[in-house]
């Protein structure tokens, strides 16, 4: 069988490099450039090597590695030019490797051409395209897996059969030429095909890398990582990260790049495709697309086959799936469009599927917040510009603690899928497992504790002590539930002074030494940032608060547990769930009771085999250890609830504008945290539009559905009724915390006393 070594050269330095070797590697072979081949007149049984020339960048500081300096002068070590490359051959010649592609037959070649590429596509098109993708597979082998970069995205693209029947399909749909429609798409494509070099990605590192490494030190679960990489093996990855920062990506890139990942395609907003962002971002693997593209048919199916693409050719991809920063610390409702692509791409091949990561990033301190406080109170967003980029890199020269990086479960999508069933809830599904998996990794940070302690009932300061006391049991229900919680140093004792010494640092909180005791509390006009940093840790703490919303209704007599505990107290918790299902992501309905039922476990092991008398669950609840966390996990949902439907009863029209309800309710949230109706800190316009989607959901808002149990105005003013119900429990869960406080207090006194007593 004949065999010519098929040369991938740009120079005649490279193809007499290539020569060499092959005069070493396979002597007495032909060599020649595709130019050079009759591809077409080939004998079938030829076999085709595929050869390249890699250069290496030199040895710096151990590592071969571009620098920041090469781009400022032009220079790209990889890809040096021509009048360079004799002169890098004879003084570095550890810098100059060839490497081999798989071989294959023309034969081969002819039937993976007839089954992939679109009627009068090249043939030596197509050879030359498959010899240079498995050159680059060799190559990685010899560089890293880090630098993996797609070649040729949108010849292979525009070139494939199911690309030119996909255009076809959609220009009869539009009444126009598959010709047209074919131009159009690979024009559109060409906006946001992330054309990667591996120059521009060291130059990206290198260059941005400012905006977070002065500010945080970055920690990652090492165990699970090296899981992850043996998964990427055999699968593609996609990584869902949660969205709090500017930063997110640089950091996981970080993380994955040191670890010898390759690199991630990331899809993100254009708004940060400004100069000189723009184009080195767009070189290292950022794929930048529109934020709204649902009008424009032919867009939607140039992003749909760019992604079918990437799965089919198994990279790994990113992107956020709440859209956008988290303006509240909480999760964002999940954006399923890119999903529902990628997902179309796995059920559309028969042999394709990606993992799902589900990832979490989280800070001890993030200043982006004021912003975004800013933002979620009604105020105009800062556009990103060149400016503002300035601006936010001299902002990240402090030290603000640790980025933690963790990874939850990862899964299979055509399984989870699969799982899922049919219908419109399908890929809802699947991105709520997602968002469960995210906020099951989260970390408790102690920040998130401190600014749970200080935002309660009462918006007053509180000594060290007061806020140990507060934090005591919550660390034991951490302990107890096994959480990702804080090292339990940093809120207490020296500790927890140094933890509010970084919040005090920062703004977060005030203090005053000037008594006898040193007290801290929120600053003015900083609820909502001291909100932020607390709710990114409250879904860890949702169930048990429910669990403590219903057991009160039972205490109260509100619901009656004539059949023994278990089933009115289950039919209360679903009801508080429905209320806060715009606010929370949870399991479905078996799985959460089953949590539920894991959280009475926790507060009284026998509730099983008790009676449940109404003195029985209020004295499970007095005697709870101090560890009721209702009140500061949910008061400020609740209250911002409160604001939306108290403003909904007040109107008389049936229909009404979100966008004036929702600026409406900004002024009145304003109003009644000023009277000390509602705490400060659930005057945020994204609450206000959970709330307002809730009251959709319940018919309270927008057209009538024909199975609607109430009119409109009727079902507002149940709504409220709902509402006021759980803040009324909360505030008798106020009180329940405030004599266990006075009882705290007083054993304190008499232990002191007896202490005092035993010294004399």
């Amino acid at each position: 069988m004949a065999e010519i070594v098929l040369a991938d050269v740009r120079t005649a330095v490279e193809r007499e490099i290539v020569v060499e070797w092959a005069g070493r590697s396979h002597p007495g072979v032909e060599v020649g450039t595709l130019d050079e081949l009759d591809v077409d007149g080939l004998d079938p049984a030829t076999s085709l090597i595929p050869a390249r020339v890699v250069w290496l960048p030199p040895v710096r500081k151990g590592e071969r590695r571009v620098a920041l300096a090469d781009a400022i002068v032009l220079s790209n070590p990889r890809r040096p030019p021509a009048f360079r490359q004799q002169a890098i051959r004879r003084l570095g010649p550890d810098r100059v490797r060839v490497v081999e592609g798989v071989p294959a037959t023309v034969a081969d070649l002819r039937r993976r051409y007839d089954a992939k590429q679109a009627p009068g596509e090249s043939f030596a098109a197509f050879v030359g395209m498959a010899a240079s993708i498995t050159a680059e597979r060799a190559e990685l082998e010899l560089i890293g897996a880090r630098y993996k970069v797609p070649r040729l995205v949108a010849e292979q693209i525009s070139s494939s059969a199911t690309f030119q029947e996909g255009a076809a399909a959609l220009a009869t749909e539009l009444g126009r030429t598959a010709r047209s429609v074919a131009q159009e798409a690979t024009d559109k494509m060409s906006t946001f095909v992330a054309t990667q070099s591996r120059l521009m990605r060291d130059v990206f590192t290198s260059t941005f890398g400012i905006l977070y490494e002065r500010a945080w030190s970055v920690s990652v679960d090492l165990d699970t990582l090296g899981e992850l990489r043996a998964l990427n093996k055999s699968s593609s990855l996609v990584f869902l990260p949660s969205h709090r920062s500017y930063v997110d990506t640089l950091i996981l890139d970080s993380v994955l790049d040191g670890h010898d990942f390759p690199p991630n395609l990331v899809l993100g907003g254009d708004n940060l495709a400004f100069w000189p962002m723009g184009p080195i971002a767009r070189r290292a693997g950022t794929i930048f697309i529109r934020r709204k593209f649902g009008s424009d048919p032919v867009y939607k199916f140039a992003m749909r086959s760019y992604l079918s693409f990437i799965v089919e050719k198994r990279f790994n991809l990113e992107w956020y799936i709440e859209g956008g920063r988290s303006r509240t610390g909480k999760l964002r409702p999940p954006m399923l469009g890119l999903l529902a692509y990628v997902a179309d791409a796995v059920e559309t091949h028969d042999d394709a599927d990606v993992m799902i990561v589900p990832t979490s990033i989280v800070y001890d301190q993030l200043p982006e917040i004021t912003a975004m406080a800013r933002e979620s109170a009604g105020g105009a967003k800062t556009p990103e510009d060149l400016k503002w980029l300035v601006k936010y890199a001299r902002g990240q020269r402090e030290y603000r603690g640790e980025a933690r990086v963790r990874f939850g479960e990862p899964f299979s999508l055509r399984q989870a899928l699969s799982d899922a069933g049919t219908g419109r809830a399908k890929l809802e599904k699947v991105a709520f497992k997602v968002m469960d998996e995210i906020n099951a990794a989260t970390p408790i940070s102690a920040t998130s504790l401190a600014g749970f302690a200080l935002l309660g009932a009462e918006d007053r300061a509180y000594t060290a002590h007061e806020i140990e006391v507060i934090l005591a049991p919550l660390l034991r229900y951490i302990d107890a539930r096994q959480l990702p919680g804080p090292d339990p140093a940093l809120c207490r004792g020296l500790g927890l002074l140094e933890t509010l010494s970084e919040l005090t640092g920062a703004g977060v909180l005030e203090t005053f030494d000037g008594g006898p005791e040193q007290v801290w509390a929120i600053a003015p006009e900083n609820h909502a940032i001291a909100a932020y940093y607390r709710n990114g840790a409250l879904h860890h703490f949702v169930d048990r608060a429910i669990v403590e919303l219903g057991l009160l209704a039972v205490a109260d007599g509100t619901v009656r547990a004539t059949d023994g505990l278990l089933p009115p107290a289950q039919q209360e918790a679903l009801r508080i769930r429905d209320l806060l299902k715009f606010e929370f992501f949870f399991p479905a309905k078996d799985e959460f009771l089953h949590r539920l039922g894991a959280e009475m476990d926790i507060i009284a092991p026998e509730w099983r085999d008790v009676e449940p008398t109404q003195e029985w669950v209020h004295d499970t609840l007095f005697d709870s250890g101090g560890m009721l966390l209702a009140r500061r996990s949910l008061q400020t949902f609740f209250d911002a609830q409160h604001v939306v439907a108290r403003h909904l009863v007040s109107l008389k029209a049936d229909d009404v504008d979100k966008e004036a309800v929702l600026a409406d309710c900004i002024g009145l949230g304003r109003q009644l945290a000023m009277q000390g109706v509602v705490q400060k800190d659930s005057v945020s316009r994204e609450m206000y539009d959970a709330a307002y989607r809730l009251a959709a959901n319940r018919g309270a808002v927008g057209p009538q559905a024909d199975d609607a149990q109430a009119d409109p105005l009727t079902a507002r003013r149940v709504w409220l009724a709902d509402v006021d119900d759980m803040r009324d429990r909360l505030s008798r869960i106020a009180e329940i915390e405030a004599e266990q406080a006075a009882g705290h207090n007083d054993a304190g006194h008499n232990e002191a006393g007896h202490d005092e007593e035993a010294g004399r």
